[in-house]
Protein backbone atom coordinates (compact mmCIF):
# COMPACT_ATOMS: atom_id res chain seq x y z
CA UNK A 1 0.00 0.00 0.00
CA UNK A 2 3.31 2.53 1.11
CA UNK A 3 1.11 5.72 0.45
CA UNK A 4 -1.21 4.89 -2.06
CA UNK A 5 -4.38 3.50 -1.49
CA UNK A 6 -6.18 6.73 0.22
CA UNK A 7 -9.72 7.76 -0.78
CA UNK A 8 -8.83 10.19 -3.74
CA UNK A 9 -6.94 6.88 -5.56
CA UNK A 10 -10.11 4.40 -4.12
CA UNK A 11 -12.40 6.79 -5.83
CA UNK A 12 -10.72 6.90 -9.07
CA UNK A 13 -10.88 3.27 -9.32
CA UNK A 14 -14.48 2.08 -7.20
CA UNK A 15 -16.31 2.61 -11.23
CA UNK A 16 -14.02 0.17 -12.78
CA UNK A 17 -16.39 -2.32 -10.56
CA UNK A 18 -14.31 -3.00 -7.08
CA UNK A 19 -16.70 -4.09 -4.63
CA UNK A 20 -14.12 -3.82 -1.54
CA UNK A 21 -12.00 -0.67 -1.38
CA UNK A 22 -9.37 -1.00 1.62
CA UNK A 23 -7.22 1.83 3.13
CA UNK A 24 -3.60 2.21 4.49
CA UNK A 25 -1.92 0.69 5.74
CA UNK A 26 -1.86 2.64 8.98
CA UNK A 27 0.09 3.07 12.16
CA UNK A 28 -2.20 3.05 15.24
CA UNK A 29 -0.17 3.40 18.62
CA UNK A 30 2.87 5.40 19.78
CA UNK A 31 5.02 2.39 18.62
CA UNK A 32 4.00 2.14 15.08
CA UNK A 33 3.79 5.58 14.62
CA UNK A 34 7.39 5.86 15.71
CA UNK A 35 8.31 3.17 13.43
CA UNK A 36 5.98 4.93 10.54
CA UNK A 37 7.60 8.28 11.08
CA UNK A 38 11.24 6.80 10.63
CA UNK A 39 10.06 5.10 7.33
CA UNK A 40 9.64 8.52 6.30
CA UNK A 41 12.89 9.81 7.40
CA UNK A 42 14.95 7.55 5.05
CA UNK A 43 12.68 8.59 2.09
CA UNK A 44 9.96 5.56 1.68
CA UNK A 45 6.58 6.63 1.30
CA UNK A 46 4.24 5.80 4.30
CA UNK A 47 1.03 6.71 5.65
CA UNK A 48 1.92 9.05 9.08
CA UNK A 49 -0.51 10.71 11.47
CA UNK A 50 0.23 12.12 15.00
CA UNK A 51 -1.53 9.51 17.84
CA UNK A 52 -4.34 12.30 18.24
CA UNK A 53 -4.91 13.15 13.92
CA UNK A 54 -5.39 9.34 12.96
CA UNK A 55 -8.79 8.15 13.84
CA UNK A 56 -10.38 11.62 12.53
CA UNK A 57 -8.42 11.09 9.12
CA UNK A 58 -9.45 7.55 8.67
CA UNK A 59 -13.31 8.41 9.80
CA UNK A 60 -12.45 11.24 6.78
CA UNK A 61 -11.33 8.86 4.37
CA UNK A 62 -14.50 6.59 4.70
CA UNK A 63 -16.33 9.04 4.44
CA UNK A 64 -14.98 10.65 1.20
CA UNK A 65 -15.82 7.01 -0.02
CA UNK A 66 -18.89 6.32 0.99
CA UNK A 67 -20.32 9.33 -0.05
CA UNK A 68 -20.16 8.31 -3.45
CA UNK A 69 -19.94 4.72 -3.57
CA UNK A 70 -22.30 3.98 -0.31
CA UNK A 71 -22.92 0.58 -1.72
CA UNK A 72 -18.94 -0.06 -1.62
CA UNK A 73 -17.20 -2.05 1.61
CA UNK A 74 -14.28 0.52 3.10
CA UNK A 75 -11.71 -2.07 4.74
CA UNK A 76 -9.12 -0.25 6.70
CA UNK A 77 -6.14 -2.00 7.05
CA UNK A 78 -3.91 -1.63 10.58
CA UNK A 79 -0.89 -1.60 13.03
CA UNK A 80 -0.40 -1.61 16.07
CA UNK A 81 1.70 -3.23 19.04
CA UNK A 82 -0.92 -4.59 20.61
CA UNK A 83 -4.79 -5.13 19.62
CA UNK A 84 -7.07 -2.62 22.00
CA UNK A 85 -6.91 0.43 19.36
CA UNK A 86 -7.30 -1.98 16.36
CA UNK A 87 -10.59 -3.00 18.24
CA UNK A 88 -11.43 0.51 19.08
CA UNK A 89 -10.84 1.78 15.26
CA UNK A 90 -13.25 -1.07 14.08
CA UNK A 91 -15.85 1.67 15.78
CA UNK A 92 -15.26 3.94 13.35
CA UNK A 93 -18.45 5.52 11.32
CA UNK A 94 -19.39 3.98 8.20
CA UNK A 95 -16.42 1.23 8.09
CA UNK A 96 -17.33 -2.09 6.68
CA UNK A 97 -14.32 -4.07 7.68
CA UNK A 98 -11.05 -3.94 9.97
CA UNK A 99 -7.68 -5.48 8.80
CA UNK A 100 -4.92 -6.46 11.08
CA UNK A 101 -1.81 -6.00 9.31
CA UNK A 102 0.59 -9.14 9.78
CA UNK A 103 2.01 -8.11 6.38
CA UNK A 104 4.41 -5.21 6.42
CA UNK A 105 8.00 -6.35 6.25
CA UNK A 106 9.84 -2.95 6.90
CA UNK A 107 11.91 -3.32 9.41
CA UNK A 108 10.94 -0.59 11.75
CA UNK A 109 7.52 -1.94 11.91
CA UNK A 110 8.91 -5.54 12.06
CA UNK A 111 11.59 -4.35 14.98
CA UNK A 112 8.81 -3.92 17.43
CA UNK A 113 6.83 -6.97 16.84
CA UNK A 114 4.73 -5.50 14.44
CA UNK A 115 3.80 -6.24 10.64
CA UNK A 116 4.77 -9.16 9.78
CA UNK A 117 6.77 -10.64 12.51
CA UNK A 118 3.02 -10.80 14.22
CA UNK A 119 3.06 -14.20 13.12
CA UNK A 120 5.88 -14.92 15.14
CA UNK A 121 4.50 -13.74 18.22
CA UNK A 122 3.16 -16.23 20.56
CA UNK A 123 0.29 -14.27 21.36
CA UNK A 124 -0.63 -14.53 17.74
CA UNK A 125 -4.31 -16.04 18.20
CA UNK A 126 -5.03 -14.41 21.38
CA UNK A 127 -4.26 -10.71 19.60
CA UNK A 128 -6.65 -11.81 16.40
CA UNK A 129 -9.19 -13.10 19.25
CA UNK A 130 -9.58 -10.06 20.91
CA UNK A 131 -10.60 -8.26 17.82
CA UNK A 132 -12.70 -10.61 16.70
CA UNK A 133 -14.36 -10.47 20.06
CA UNK A 134 -14.26 -6.39 20.38
CA UNK A 135 -14.94 -5.49 16.59
CA UNK A 136 -17.91 -3.64 15.30
CA UNK A 137 -17.19 -4.78 11.64
CA UNK A 138 -15.88 -7.70 10.03
CA UNK A 139 -12.38 -8.47 10.63
CA UNK A 140 -9.44 -9.48 7.71
CA UNK A 141 -5.98 -10.59 8.60
CA UNK A 142 -3.44 -9.90 6.10
CA UNK A 143 -0.65 -12.07 5.81
CA UNK A 144 2.38 -12.91 2.98
CA UNK A 145 2.69 -16.66 2.40
CA UNK A 146 6.54 -18.24 2.53
CA UNK A 147 7.87 -15.98 5.40
CA UNK A 148 11.01 -17.91 6.55
CA UNK A 149 9.96 -20.21 9.16
CA UNK A 150 6.49 -19.71 9.73
CA UNK A 151 3.82 -22.62 8.22
CA UNK A 152 1.34 -20.46 6.19
CA UNK A 153 -1.43 -22.73 6.17
CA UNK A 154 -0.91 -23.00 10.17
CA UNK A 155 -1.36 -19.71 10.49
CA UNK A 156 -4.25 -19.91 8.14
CA UNK A 157 -6.40 -22.24 10.25
CA UNK A 158 -5.22 -19.86 13.70
CA UNK A 159 -6.43 -17.30 12.18
CA UNK A 160 -9.72 -19.01 10.92
CA UNK A 161 -10.29 -20.94 14.33
CA UNK A 162 -9.63 -16.87 15.69
CA UNK A 163 -12.96 -16.46 13.49
CA UNK A 164 -11.97 -13.92 11.40
CA UNK A 165 -14.48 -13.28 8.90
CA UNK A 166 -11.08 -12.57 5.88
CA UNK A 167 -7.86 -14.08 4.67
CA UNK A 168 -6.28 -11.47 2.82
CA UNK A 169 -3.38 -14.00 1.26
CA UNK A 170 -0.17 -12.41 0.00
CA UNK A 171 0.93 -15.09 -1.80
CA UNK A 172 4.18 -14.09 -2.56
CA UNK A 173 7.40 -17.03 -3.97
CA UNK A 174 10.24 -15.05 -3.04
CA UNK A 175 11.75 -17.51 -5.23
CA UNK A 176 10.07 -15.93 -8.89
CA UNK A 177 8.62 -13.03 -9.91
CA UNK A 178 5.23 -14.60 -9.53
CA UNK A 179 2.28 -15.79 -7.05
CA UNK A 180 2.55 -19.22 -5.28
CA UNK A 181 -0.20 -20.70 -6.86
CA UNK A 182 0.19 -24.04 -5.28
CA UNK A 183 0.17 -22.32 -1.59
CA UNK A 184 -2.91 -20.38 -2.19
CA UNK A 185 -4.77 -23.34 -3.57
CA UNK A 186 -3.25 -25.49 -0.29
CA UNK A 187 -4.90 -22.76 2.07
CA UNK A 188 -8.49 -22.52 0.20
CA UNK A 189 -8.35 -26.39 0.25
CA UNK A 190 -8.27 -26.98 3.61
CA UNK A 191 -9.61 -23.85 5.09
CA UNK A 192 -13.61 -22.62 5.43
CA UNK A 193 -12.59 -18.74 5.83
CA UNK A 194 -12.91 -16.75 3.02
CA UNK A 195 -9.68 -16.17 1.09
CA UNK A 196 -9.11 -12.61 -0.57
CA UNK A 197 -5.83 -13.33 -2.89
CA UNK A 198 -3.15 -11.30 -3.57
CA UNK A 199 0.15 -11.42 -5.61
CA UNK A 200 1.13 -11.39 -9.36
CA UNK A 201 -2.41 -9.93 -10.86
CA UNK A 202 -1.57 -8.10 -13.85
CA UNK A 203 -3.52 -9.87 -16.01
CA UNK A 204 -7.26 -11.46 -16.83
CA UNK A 205 -5.64 -15.14 -17.05
CA UNK A 206 -4.16 -14.80 -13.78
CA UNK A 207 -7.48 -13.60 -12.62
CA UNK A 208 -8.95 -16.76 -13.78
CA UNK A 209 -5.98 -18.73 -12.27
CA UNK A 210 -6.25 -17.54 -8.71
CA UNK A 211 -10.41 -18.14 -8.82
CA UNK A 212 -9.36 -21.48 -9.79
CA UNK A 213 -7.72 -21.30 -6.76
CA UNK A 214 -10.68 -21.77 -4.98
CA UNK A 215 -10.52 -17.80 -3.43
CA UNK A 216 -13.78 -15.95 -2.59
CA UNK A 217 -11.78 -12.90 -4.19
CA UNK A 218 -8.76 -11.15 -4.94
CA UNK A 219 -7.14 -7.63 -4.82
CA UNK A 220 -4.67 -5.44 -6.71
CA UNK A 221 -3.52 -2.24 -6.39
CA UNK A 222 0.14 -1.78 -7.90
CA UNK A 223 -0.40 -3.09 -10.92
CA UNK A 224 -3.18 -0.45 -11.12
CA UNK A 225 -0.39 1.73 -9.84
CA UNK A 226 2.58 0.51 -12.44
CA UNK A 227 0.05 0.61 -15.27
CA UNK A 228 0.40 -3.05 -16.12
CA UNK A 229 -3.41 -3.15 -15.80
CA UNK A 230 -5.15 -0.37 -18.13
CA UNK A 231 -6.68 1.82 -15.72
CA UNK A 232 -7.20 5.37 -16.82
CA UNK A 233 -6.80 6.98 -13.18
Amino acid sequence: MAGITDAEFLNKVIPYGFDVVTLGGYSLDEKTINASAQILNRGRKEFHFELDEIIPHITSEVALIKKNNPQVKVSANVRSATPQPIAEASCIDDLDIIEINCHCRQKEIVTIGCGQELLNRKDLADYIAYVVDNSKTEVSVKIRANVEGIDTLKVAQTIEDCGADYLHLDAMDPNKLDADWDILEEVCNNTNIKVIGNNSIDCEDKIKKMYDCGVYGFSIARSIITGKLDFNI
